[in-house]
């Protein structure tokens, strides 16, 4: 039994085991998550067989509007079902990510030559991208500062994973994870930085918030990972199956559009 309501964001930028964390926790606690779509199972719809280093600005624009979407309706029905949620990630996470695309290059996992054609071929457009993503953190840091409760932050400990399905640099790594933290102090949220394996994560947090155990922790991170192994291996086959190799003519227009 909680003793107070509780909508909890587990935040943390790329790789940084936010998803096993909360998933775990979730299992541990009975408290529900937020079961939104990941980006990259949004991709496999919007864009079939589009790699997220490909992408311009307008389809990163609609996979941020539809992210948004796919959260704020999960939050509304879990809100209404339970009250207590937990979040891995949160909206205010998502608009980060595109500020400080903004920052460092619109794919910043590309290689040079493709972020140099894209900086240039960019600036432009700056004015009016920078606009939107101003009106997308109002927004953004509304919605959390009214819905969350509380938030744990997971810092940057260890290399960022080589399974090819993180398509950002270290920089970026390393500014989203400052930016999200000062994202959060921006709107009175102070986050509780958490960090170890994540055994030691869900201790950490059960105890911070007093939360209930229903699950043993062993138990309930062997779960979440084997739940989640089992999930991306189910959208890595679909992405498979999407993806062609673009010809030259649609590889130097990947390179050309902004």
């Amino acid at each position: 039994m909680l003793n107070k309501e509780i909508r909890l964001v587990i935040s943390g930028t790329y790789s940084t085991g936010k998803t096993t964390t909360a998933t775990a926790l979730s299992i541990a606690t009975g408290i529900p998550l937020i079961n939104a779509l990941s980006a990259r199972e949004i991709l496999t719809d919007l864009y079939p067989g589009r790699r997220f280093q490909d992408m311009n600005a307008t389809e990163l624009m609609a996979l941020g509007l539809k992210r948004f979407e796919e959260r704020v309706r999960e939050e509304a029905i879990l809100y209404l079902q339970h009250t207590n949620f937990i979040s891995d990630g949160s909206v205010l996470n998502e608009w980060i990510y595109g500020t400080v695309r903004m920052k460092v290059g619109l794919n910043p996992g590309s290689g040079f030559i493709h972020r140099a054609a894209k900086a240039i071929l960019g600036l432009p457009g700056r004015g009016f991208y920078k606009k939107y993503m101003n009106a997308y953190g109002q927004v953004a840091r509304l919605h959390s500062q009214q819905w969350y409760t509380d938030v744990v932050h997971l810092p940057v400990e260890f290399p960022m994973s080589a399974d090819g399905h993180r398509p950002v640099s270290e920089r970026y790594r390393t500014l989203s994870d400052k930016e999200i933290r000062e994202g959060f102090l921006s709107i009175g949220k102070t986050p509780e930085l958490v960090s170890g394996s994540q055994v030691e994560r869900l201790r950490k947090i059960i105890n911070l918030y007093d939360l209930p155990v229903v699950v043993p922790i062993d138990e309930a991170v062997t779960q979440a990972e084997e739940q989640i192994r089992t999930n991306r291996e189910a959208v890595s086959k679909r992405i498979i199956e999407q993806y062609k190799e673009p010809s030259l003519k649609e590889k130097i227009k990947f390179i050309s559009e902004f």
